[in-house]
């Protein structure tokens, strides 16, 4: 089978589209998120999403629109740990860890109360994006906008929070509302990239890209295109990969992932 009878294929170019919209913004908050050691608040929202897509399908949500239903829940959360960080003056991994568990624990709760796990909550925890509809396409298109947008407008003020935010703050930038704007681009990516890799697997969407991106890089605007490249060319790599040898998608993409991350910390290795 060549190249153009693959991508004749119509759920194939909804994947391949989705998928590529969905990586850049993975990578691109993914590099701000590790330069301040906040890649797991993606792992603990995707837990969070777990939970909002439990209560969506229990509630009687159709699957095609419990991306948006999902929305406002992780919203919520995203900002609720930021606000334990702020209040409570606990650590950003415990704020991320109180949150993750109880977005599990609903999550469990609410699938048990349904009578288990169904076909349709189990492909968003491991990813499904062949099955990707038209509809979750133009809602992934929307809201690539208003991240990219969000972060063109932002991004001095991120970049100052991004290496101290101390300074940030004196010079006047308000970073709580900075730091805001960073955690609901994340929950927005997060909810976006369940259909890609699933829940289970979108923190390494978020942290593989920008890792490998800065093991090359020597400037932080061109981390971030590097990193923007490398997800969507992994992403595209990976779709191809699993749809011929018939692998599961999202795994495939992320062990795409990890692969060129050894070879850029080889990379980086030799040249010193």
């Amino acid at each position: 089978m060549d190249i153009g009878e693959i991508l004749s294929y119509g759920f194939l170019q909804r994947a391949l589209v989705a998928g590529s919209l969905i990586a850049v913004l993975c990578s691109v908050l993914g590099v701000f998120l590790v330069l301040r050691r906040l890649s797991l608040i993606g792992d603990g929202l995707a837990h969070v999403t777990f939970g909002s897509v439990a209560l969506a399908l229990f509630l009687g949500f159709h699957s095609a629109l419990t991306t948006v239903a999902a929305i406002p829940c992780v919203l919520l959360a995203s900002l609720g740990v930021l606000r334990l960080t702020e209040k409570a003056k606990i650590y950003g991994d415990t704020a991320i860890g109180i949150v993750s568990s109880l977005g599990i624990a609903i999550g469990v709760l609410l699938a048990s109360m349904a009578g288990g796990f169904n076909v349709d909550l189990f492909s968003y925890l491991f990813g499904n994006i062949l099955s990707i509809s038209t509809t979750e396409l133009l809602i992934s298109a929307g809201l690539f906008l208003v991240v990219l947008v969000s972060v063109a407008l932002n991004y001095n003020e991120l970049f100052a929070i991004t290496f101290d935010e101390e300074l940030a703050k004196s010079a006047g930038i308000s970073t709580k509302r900075i730091n805001s704007i960073l955690v609901l681009l994340t929950a927005l990516t997060v909810v976006l990239a369940m259909k890609v890799v699933g829940i289970m697997l979108i923190s390494a969407l978020l942290i593989l890209p920008a890792v490998s991106a800065l093991q090359l890089a020597k400037g932080f605007k061109t981390a971030i295109l590097l990193a923007a490249l490398i997800g969507m060319g992994t992403v595209i790599i990976g779709i191809f990969a699993s749809f011929v040898m018939n692998l599961p998608t999202g795994a495939t993409i992320v062990l795409v992932n990890f692969v060129l991350f050894a070879l850029t910390f080889v990379i980086k290795t030799l040249r010193r």
